[in-house]
């Protein structure tokens, strides 16, 4: 569906549950809670739902937020809203990363899907999905202009759809940063948003035990393909002796991408006690196409940055298996 539709169809009803990927990242938490700060401002009634707590470096989006982490009054309160409700899923690739309760979820109808995903096949009812977005905050952005409130936005929300659209760009370094992307930046400035203040909660705000994190990650390095793949990783016993969280990993792939020679970063994630997964974060420089390498492994994202996950395989193993993955899309983006 467009823009459009999708405006027409969020002013049409009254209550909204929204809903993002499990492990939220900047995007995922900004585009949702900016766009409830934009319903909100329409008058409409709407409950986040988050499987997970806030993250720290995350917390400063929160205020005014009305977030919910238990899935049976989420189920309540569409429940008492009757037919006039909407589910809504930003920043979502495919139903399984909605988390353990995405069937509940989407049993709300009628349940959009708004992201920016490569590969995302729309479920739920109405899809609005366009790949070339940046991120799914300038989306988010462009639906409030769409619904004549652009011009509105509070301060709160303009630093929410700001900072979705900052971590996705990667600091506006990424291939998907456009004219159109820097424009809905300015305009969020324009709104109150100080870009200093929101890097220095974002970046600038780091714990000694992060600190050691990143140490021992990067002491996992490993190179492949002439220098050309670099693979860091994490496990549950780093994270214990550092006393972080996988959150305090985000980023860390930056630091092996940054490097002149690398093409292709790759960081192993070991899964959480109890679970038998890896997860995979895959991110490229040029026109590499890591979105294709992770589709092989059930996963997707972006052509230069993409994920997947593995079941009952070591690091090695998964290692083992995406090697020859992405020697075939780095030759293959050779012989273009």
């Amino acid at each position: 569906m467009s823009k459009k539709a999708a405006a027409q169809a969020i002013a049409s009803v009254k209550n909204f549950v929204l809903a993002t990927h499990i492990r939220p990242d900047g995007d995922a938490l900004g585009s949702t809670f900016g766009l409830a700060h934009i319903l909100m401002m329409m008058g409409k009634e709407v409950i986040c739902y988050l499987e997970q707590p806030v993250a720290d470096v995350y917390q400063f989006l929160t205020p005014q937020i009305p977030i919910e982490t238990d899935i049976s009054r989420v189920i309540a309160f569409a429940s008492q809203c009757g037919d006039d409700i909407m589910g809504i899923a930003l920043d979502c690739g495919d139903l399984g990363r909605l988390g353990e309760n995405g069937e509940e979820l989407s049993s709300i109808h009628p349940f959009l899907v708004i992201d920016h995903h490569q590969g995302n096949q729309g479920f739920g009812d109405l899809h609005w999905i366009e790949p070339h977005r940046s991120s799914t905050g300038e989306m988010v952005y462009d639906l409030a202009d769409e619904l004549g409130i652009a011009d509105q936005l509070s301060q709160q929300a303009a630093q929410c759809l700001y900072t979705a659209i900052v971590t996705d760009t990667g600091s506006f370094r990424y291939d998907s940063t456009t004219g159109h992307t820097f424009a809905v930046a300015g305009h969020l400035i324009d709104r109150g948003v100080t870009p200093a203040s929101v890097c220095q909660r974002l970046y600038d705000n780091a714990s000694f035990g992060s600190l050691h994190l990143t140490q021992a990650v990067l002491a996992t390095l490993q190179t492949y393909l002439d220098q050309q793949v670099a693979v860091i990783r994490v496990t549950r016993e780093m994270l214990a002796q550092t006393g972080t969280t996988y959150e305090d990993a985000e980023g860390l792939i930056n630091f092996p991408r940054s490097v002149k020679e690398v093409r292709v970063a790759v960081f192993l994630k070991e899964g959480e006690k109890g679970t038998d997964q890896i997860s995979i974060s895959l991110r490229a420089k040029g026109d590499c196409n890591v979105a294709k390498v992770a589709a092989q492994f059930s996963g997707g994202g972006h052509r230069n940055a993409a994920g997947c996950r593995m079941h009952g395989k070591t690091m090695d193993e998964a290692c083992a298996l995406l090697i020859p993955a992405l020697e075939q899309a780095l030759q293959e983006n050779d012989n273009k």
